[in-house]
């Protein structure tokens, strides 16, 4: 049997990438692919993702992107960075030209709403989240546990961006499992 351990040096990327949804698959495939060379276990890797997924499209649908500049030969870009330091505690961040409003989760989403859960499920599956503010830039960023000693859902509760703990998300579902207790 194989013993998988995260690696135990910090490790980072970072990655310009054009001002719309083509970035967001690139970005995928490329935090999945190091995410496993530095050892992550799956389940780590598949938040990770989805959280990475949802700061950059709502970067995309609801801020400006970055001067010219600051993207490497690209017309407008966001940047998407990721690191985890020797504790094991992975942190991804997108950083774009802000935006008319501040990253925040929506209250409670109508069931036939299109959007809105976004923020609200990056708060469930991180340790901790943000936003943090530059000269002419925003990022959002996200905290999540690689290793055991830092899992998310014992002693360490999900925040929101204002430091609050966040109520659990109700999506109106029955317990399947009800019934048979």
């Amino acid at each position: 049997m194989a013993l998988v351990v995260a690696q135990q040096a910090p490790a980072s990327s970072a990655m310009a990438l054009s001002h719309g949804p083509e970035g967001v698959g690139e970005a995928r495939r490329r935090l999945r692919k190091e995410l496993f060379g530095w050892g992550a276990p799956d389940p780590v890797v598949d938040d990770a993702v989805l959280i990475l997924s949802e700061l950059l499209s709502n970067s995309y649908r609801h801020a400006r992107a970055l001067p010219q500049e600051e993207c490497g030969g690209l017309d407008g870009c966001v940047r998407a960075a990721w690191r985890m330091d020797e504790d094991g505690l992975l942190t991804l961040e997108v950083t774009d030209g802000g935006g008319p409003t501040r990253p925040m989760p929506s209250s409670r989403p109508s069931l036939t709403a299109r959007g809105g859960r976004g923020l609200g499920i990056v708060g469930q599956l991180a340790l901790d989240w943000g936003v943090r503010d530059g000269d002419g830039t925003v990022t959002v960023w996200a905290v999540l546990a690689v290793r055991g000693r830092h899992a998310r859902r014992e002693g360490f509760p999900a925040r929101s961006a204002g430091g609050f703990p966040m109520p659990p998300i109700d999506l109106g579902f029955e317990d399947p499992f009800e019934e048979l207790a």
